[in-house]
């Protein structure tokens, strides 16, 4: 491992902070009423991330009904440009706050949400987050390249960087 590594959970959770608030973009995972996990694109909501993540999404969508049955979730950020990735367990619900919804809007959401904070149905989706791991790859593209090249001919796996799981 190298000196990056957080010295106390504190670290670890402002390293998460930083990687959810660059990736932006992310993958929500609910569970199907008949068990099967299902993944789509959510948009992050730019807000200080204190242990909960915030979407918007429509009350009568698939994944609010999922949420109501199961609200176990996993979130998932890719951030490809810093070679780094986040994986979030938590609960999920949906509720709507008007004044947490005007804290977060942004209006670029009205592709999605025709009639802004006013559209019929709309609703935030929280998620609390339980645990979160990371793995956290400080080379660029090419060096983490030469690494699996290097590993291919030596037969020893390549350094994939750091990764910690962090508690909340």
């Amino acid at each position: 491992m190298s000196s990056k590594a957080p010295s106390d959970p504190s670290d670890a959770r402002r390293r998460v902070t930083e990687l959810v608030r660059e990736a932006r973009i992310c993958m929500l995972t609910t569970t199907a009423v008949d068990g099967r996990m299902v993944s789509r694109p959510m948009a992050l909501q730019e807000a200080e991330f204190d242990g909960d993540l915030w979407f918007f999404a429509y009350a009568d969508s698939a994944k609010v009904r999922q949420i109501r049955v199961n609200p176990e979730v996993n979130v998932s950020f890719s951030d490809q440009k810093h070679n780094a990735w986040v994986s979030v367990a938590g609960t999920a619900r949906d509720s709507f706050d008007r004044a947490k919804a005007e804290q977060l809007w942004n209006p670029l959401l009205k592709a999605w949400f025709p009639d802004g904070l006013d559209t019929p149905g709309l609703t935030l989706l929280t998620v609390h987050v339980g645990s979160a791991e990371y793995w956290d790859s400080p080379s660029s593209a090419v060096v983490n390249l030469l690494g699996f090249a290097k590993a291919a001919v030596t037969g020893r796996p390549p350094e994939a960087g750091e990764n910690h799981e962090v508690s909340y």
